[in-house]
């Protein structure tokens, strides 16, 4: 008597979609950034509509920014990943620094620090951390 095979269909790649909880980080994070650059920007004076939109504005950058990599995360190698985190971190972390009124080169020299050390970071995790 003969056994039936069957042989197992292709395995496709499914994309890894984030969780609920996994998406409420960016969106937490966006809205703790865009209080505090309006914090930074107002200076101790009263608040204006203009702080305002500045907080709003950044906050949504960032929360947009932070869900978009974390979409297209699961696709990039850990070196690319880890060089994508390091940039938006030390990208955000300059915007804040330029707003306390420092020069350009300054808030640039301290946002490529901050993205250098989130790189070295997020590089261990992930090689640490790999399937």
């Amino acid at each position: 008597m003969a056994a039936h095979v069957s042989v197992p269909a292709p395995s496709r790649r499914t994309a890894h979609h984030p969780s609920r909880a996994l998406l409420a980080v960016p969106v937490v994070l966006g809205v703790a950034y865009g209080i505090y650059a309006a914090v930074i920007q107002r200076g101790g004076g009263a608040l204006t509509g203009g702080q305002i939109v500045l907080g709003v504005v950044s906050g949504l950058v960032l929360m947009a920014l932070g869900m978009g990599l974390l979409s297209i995360q699961s696709a990039l190698p850990r070196e690319l990943r880890a060089a994508a985190y390091g940039t938006l971190f030390g990208s955000g972390m300059g915007f804040l620094y330029s707003l306390a009124g420092h020069s350009v080169f300054r808030s640039s020299g301290i946002g490529a620090i901050f993205g250098g050390a989130m790189f070295l970071v997020s590089f261990y995790v992930f090689y640490t951390h790999e399937d």
